[in-house]
């Protein structure tokens, strides 16, 4: 297939990227660099630069795409606060410019990342996509609208849409065409930000909260491999139907304590990895668990890397 990858110089959109193009696929990346690496763009990806509202019509005119995977977006939810409108228009904004050059142009398949960030703080887990979206803050409530703007663009356009919600990412894809992980300018994933430490970048890292109703007090989340989740995209692009708008949590389905993913890190760099207790943060529920039963059931796909693996694989690839 001839697939355009928004996005495809981030972490995530770099991966599913250098995946496409290992199982065949052409593909082409558009991406502003606002966020994301032009090195990352994996070779053999045509790379257009640009944001969705200057170049999606342009780039999808005319040049028989069976398919969009978009993963372009404003994704720090301390920003989305303080800064609102950057995440309505750069996200929800930028998305419709996108759907309508879909619309325009044709093409009527796209695999959205969307996020567990619209479920907000969860009644119960594990998370199931039935649960009730709430999103906290303006990047979760941004993404949820996509979600609606796409099952509404399935009913009235024919488009074939489906949303992914990831939990935590984590892992890197390392191969002989190039490696591919985790390079934000601001960090706010644990994994990166605990091998830091090892590396000599940071001091310590910080635990926030050690008196939750956990087994070891620290919150306990739920984590996926990026390989593992840009495997699931394969199948989503797959199983995108004219019409029909499908939502499936990506997981791991197994939660790891904050002391956990540091103490596996300790083993896996070698290093100490001094760790300070700090307060709470307000919003932080104790458990996000979530159920990826629906992708496995209804498209075969199951998480294969558990976090030792993923810890590994950042680590070769932060060093």
């Amino acid at each position: 297939m001839k697939l355009l990858v928004t996005g495809g110089a981030g972490y995530i959109g770099s991966v599913v990227t250098a995946t496409l193009l290992e199982a065949g696929h052409e593909v082409a990346v558009l991406d502003d660099l606002s966020t994301g690496h032009g090195d990352a763009v994996p070779a053999g990806a045509r790379f257009v630069r640009g944001t969705l509202r200057e170049a999606a019509f342009e780039v999808l005119h005319g040049a028989g795409f069976d398919a969009v995977l978009h993963f372009a977006a404003k994704s720090l939810v301390g920003e989305s606060v303080q800064k609102p409108g950057l995440y309505w228009d750069g996200n929800l904004g930028e998305s419709l410019a996108l759907l309508d050059a879909m619309r325009r142009t044709g093409v009527s398949k796209i695999v959205f990342s969307s996020t567990a960030a619209t479920y907000g703080e969860p009644e119960s887990v594990p998370v199931l996509e039935t649960e009730p979206t709430r999103p906290t803050n303006p990047y979760g409530a941004s993404k949820l609208a996509i979600d609606t703007t796409l099952a509404e663009y399935a009913k009235l356009h024919g488009i074939g849409g489906v949303s992914l919600r990831y939990f935590n990412v984590a892992g890197a894809m390392l191969t002989d065409r190039g490696n591919h992980g985790e390079r934000h300018t601001v960090e706010t994933h644990l994994i990166p930000n605990v091998l830091a430490v090892a590396l000599g970048t940071r001091e310590s890292v910080s635990i926030f909260g050690t008196d939750y109703p956990t087994p070891d007090g620290t919150c306990v989340r739920d984590y996926i491999h990026v390989m593992d989740l840009a495997a699931a995209h394969l199948l989503a692009l797959e199983a995108c139907t004219p019409g029909v708008h499908q939502i499936f949590n990506l997981s791991n389905g197994n939660g790891y304590s904050v002391r956990e993913v540091i103490e596996v890190c300790r083993e896996v760099s070698g290093h100490p990895i001094p760790a300070v207790v700090a307060p709470r943060r307000k919003g932080d529920p104790a458990v996000l668990v979530a159920s990826s039963d629906k992708i496995q059931g209804e498209l075969g796909w199951k998480p294969e890397r558990d976090l030792r693996t993923m810890v590994a694989d950042a680590w070769a690839f932060l060093q």
